[in-house]
């Protein structure tokens, strides 16, 4: 696997750009997946695993070595592997491989994508641990759109800034697994979370200040995300 983009603004130094550095790792993963195709189809098809699901060490290895191959090749938004990663989902007998599908769908903008999220909650929104799963992988989705689902889904039935682990999968993943729209150049991401970060800090403090800790690298951030970031933290205290 590539580094990911959290993983390279670290490496960086300042003045960081995030939207370069994912722009540059989707080139590479598009790139490799080009490549790499037809060994990477070879690699799917050979590692369709049968029978009941085991944990063990080589089925284990085995799934995740075929789902890195299908992320790779669905980066270029390619129709038939995109119909690929909906058939996995849909054969699925193991939260593997069911999660591991939405993790691909979820940075590309198609109707499979809208299908597969609508079924994962459908089957397990009775069941708080999934469903935070559920709400944490649509917070990462690395889509413009991403911010607007996000506050769309505090209206979610299932949502309440009460509820901890929710506020924890729904916006702390935003904040600190999705730093590309995050750190939005408009600073709509810094805006978003010093409103959330001032609506949980009358509810419950200390989940509050865990979730201040993802404006400390806003120095980093080229000087037009940063003074946004600086003024997001002005805002909160």
């Amino acid at each position: 696997k590539l580094p990911g983009v959290s993983d390279l603004i670290r490496e960086a130094g300042d003045p960081v750009d995030p939207d370069l550095i994912h722009k540059a790792i989707t080139h590479m993963k598009q790139s490799l997946g080009l490549l790499m195709k037809p060994s990477l189809i070879n690699i799917i098809n050979n590692l369709e695993i049968s029978g009941p699901y085991s944990p063990d060490a080589e089925h284990a290895g085995q799934r995740a070595l075929k789902n890195t191959a299908l992320e790779l090749l669905a980066v270029g938004g390619n129709e038939e592997i995109i119909k690929k990663v909906e058939a996995q989902y849909d054969a699925s007998s193991n939260m593997t491989d069911s999660v591991a599908a939405l993790s691909i769908l979820t940075h590309i903008e198609c109707q499979e994508r809208d299908r597969v999220f609508s079924d994962f909650h459908d089957k397990w929104q009775d069941d708080p641990l999934v469903l935070d799963k559920w709400f944490a992988l649509q917070a990462c989705s690395y889509l413009e759109t991403t911010l607007e689902r996000v506050e769309g889904l505090l209206s979610h039935p299932g949502f309440s800034h009460k509820n901890p682990n929710r506020v924890r999968a729904l916006i702390g993943s935003f904040a600190s697994a999705n730093p590309v729209q995050f750190n939005r150049a408009d600073g709509k991401g810094f805006e978003f979370m010093a409103e959330q970060i001032l609506i949980i800090d009358t509810i419950n403090p200390q989940i509050a200040a865990r979730l201040s800790a993802c404006f400390k690298n806003w120095k980093m951030l080229e000087p037009v995300r940063s003074q946004k970031a600086y003024e997001a933290l002005e805002r909160i205290c």
